[in-house]
């Protein structure tokens, strides 16, 4: 079957049956234009929250976007196309780690990215995402009163909200990256404004500092497509420094731009192991409990308080 034919038959399918698909931006173009909503975590939490009356969601996405999904929605079924879509950055972080930063540093606030397990959430103060970090730390540190706080699991994120806020941010742990973003390396920046002299450079900011600071623009994947959307009339060229499907989306959406990626393959692995066929299958299997990402509530319970006060402080 063509990717056309089975983009149609999913179309009708979640139409017949009810079914909400949600996607982030790194998924596949073609998955994307079958989804109802697009987005980055912040997005994609904000229309979980407020938007979605179907009693089932297909989540397109990793596994700890499902797990927040499940937390906010714990009277909904959220389902995975692919169970196995992980993600490295989230196994950086363990509740356990989280503890011994508490006793390591009592009084000081734990931010967590949304990159992150829902019992890691759960043990948490507030969560945050790339497009909001700066202004829940600074939020949160007020709070507190204090002038620190832990952060993990993204070393690179935590370092740019250090940046950018003022304010010091003890990493949990010392190492935790994205696979992805980590991979690009100032030789690359370097390279690609040498080979599109007269393109902007954009990057998320999980990329690693002198990464950044060579940028032109740095921010999450949303921020990055608000660039380009209001991008003026002489800015034709853009070099996109995160997951390809963040480029197949502008380019799609923008076709009088010129995209070109940083970095040969910068691809999520997980996010890609989501598939049509997977969607379509599970449309006609919605109650195999394989599929359904459901968050026990007690930790569901304790993991809400972090991600309300994110989307109260956004």
């Amino acid at each position: 079957m063509s990717i056309k034919n089975l983009q149609q038959k999913i179309l009708k399918l979640k139409k017949k049956k009810d079914v909400t698909i949600l996607a982030h931006y790194y998924q596949s173009i073609e998955i994307q234009e079958i989804a109802d909503y697009l987005g980055d975590s912040l997005g994609l939490s904000r229309i979980v929250k407020d938007k979605i009356t179907s009693e089932y969601v297909i989540f397109a996405g990793v596994l700890f976007m499902a797990e927040t999904a499940s937390v906010l929605n714990q009277d909904k079924h959220i389902l995975m196309p692919n169970k196995e879509a992980g993600c490295s950055l989230a196994d950086f972080l363990t509740p356990e780690i989280v503890f011994e930063y508490k006793k390591r540093y009592p009084g000081l606030p734990v931010v967590t990215y949304v990159n992150s397990t829902a019992a890691v959430k759960a043990v948490s103060d507030i969560s945050c995402t790339s497009s909001n970090a700066v202004k829940i730390v600074k939020k949160i540190s007020r709070d507190f009163n204090v002038d620190k706080v832990l952060f993990g699991p993204d070393s690179n994120l935590a370092d740019y909200t250090e940046q950018k806020s003022n304010i010091k941010t003890i990493k949990m742990p010392k190492n935790g990256h994205c696979a992805v973003h980590s991979q690009i390396t100032s030789a690359d920046v370097i390279n690609s404004k040498n080979r599109y002299p007269n393109a902007l450079v954009l990057v998320h900011p999980e990329c690693k500092r002198e990464v950044r600071d060579l940028a032109h623009f740095v921010g999450s994947t949303a921020q990055m497509y608000n660039r380009v959307k209001s991008s003026q009339s002489d800015e034709k060229k853009f070099i996109i420094g995160t997951e390809c499907g963040m480029l197949e989306r502008m380019a799609k959406d923008f076709p009088n731009k010129d995209f070109f990626l940083l970095k040969d393959e910068i691809t999520c692995l997980d996010m890609k192991k989501n598939t049509l066929s997977q969607i379509e299958y599970l449309l006609n299997n919605l109650d195999n409990k394989k599929y359904e990402v459901k968050i026990p509530p007690n930790i569901a319970e304790q993991a809400l308080n972090p991600i309300n006060k994110m989307l109260e402080y956004s």
